[in-house]
């Protein structure tokens, strides 16, 4: 059986549509069950991969406290065009995402292996996305606490005042009107022109996402990025001005910082702790 997200229904009855659909999925298999099983059997290597790293990836956010509640997600493109790819299941913790529990979205929204349909707003951002921004083959949408603190200020912007910070510049996209919940295929399309050719985007009183050429990548600066904003927002606790690093030095030091990309290599050391304390999350 395949489940259709339908994304042409008008915005209020997707829910309804989902609801109904997730109750009778449940009704006729098991979560992560055996025809789950079986579409994995058929997927490539690179898909398997992918899986592992963005399970990985969802560990180490709930470890860092980077995940609020069951409603934020990651995704990872799996096809050139982006209209295929992997996503958390709706409802799951992160701190219990295994690699067999992510859904594989197909082209025409359906969700293989009898897997029950992504939250609405994952596949709203998510499938907009990967389908229109090439360098967008991981998207971690999140809404950890520094960073979302400062969406939440009136021209709130991550200032260049910290060696973290700076590896960022020029790379964020600011969408500074809150526009309510991704609900339909406009908002994601509306978010995918606000992020535009940026690595990051700051969404008002909402929280963050951030995209990258892989796993690793866009994992790498999800934490960096955190960490720039508690930086920024333990400086502003002082009530002290902020010392700005000038633009031409912010630049460079962006530029340097691209140079010795040690994405992977951070990756791989989290993956290996994970190997030790947390094998199930390769499952």
């Amino acid at each position: 059986m395949r489940i259709s997200l339908i994304a042409e229904l008008p915005p209020g009855c997707f829910p309804l549509l989902l609801s109904a659909r997730i109750d009778r999925t449940r009704e006729e298999s098991s979560y992560g069950g055996s025809h789950t099983r079986r579409s994995r059997a058929m997927e490539t290597d690179d898909i398997a991969r992918q899986r592992i790293d963005l399970a990985a990836a969802f560990r180490w956010a709930a470890r860092l406290g980077f995940h609020e509640g069951v409603c934020n997600h990651f995704s990872v493109a799996v096809s050139p065009s982006g209209d295929r790819f992997l996503v958390n299941p709706h409802g799951r913790h992160f701190s219990e995402i295994r690699a067999s529990d992510l859904l594989l979205v197909e082209p025409d929204g359906s969700v293989a292996g009898d897997g029950e349909p992504p939250e609405p707003t994952a596949f709203f951002i998510h499938s907009r996305l990967h389908r229109g921004l090439p360098h967008a083959r991981c998207i971690l949408h999140t809404h950890m606490p520094y960073a979302t603190a400062l969406t939440t200020l009136e021209g709130g912007r991550l200032e260049p005042v910290n060696q973290n910070a700076l590896r960022f510049y020029d790379q964020i996209a600011y969408d500074d009107e809150y526009n309510g919940l991704a609900l339909d295929e406009a908002e994601g399309d509306r978010m995918c022109t606000a992020l535009g050719n940026r690595q990051i985007m700051f969404m008002a009183n909402h929280g963050v996402s951030v995209i990258g050429h892989s796993v690793a990548f866009a994992f790498d600066s999800m934490y960096y990025l955190e960490r720039a904003c508690r930086n920024q927002v333990l400086a502003m606790s002082t009530g002290r001005p902020l010392k700005r690093v000038p633009d031409g030095l912010a630049r460079k030091v962006a530029q340097q910082i691209a140079g010795e990309d040690n994405s992977d290599r951070h990756f791989d050391a989290l993956k290996r702790i994970l190997d030790r304390e947390e094998p199930d999350y390769a499952a």
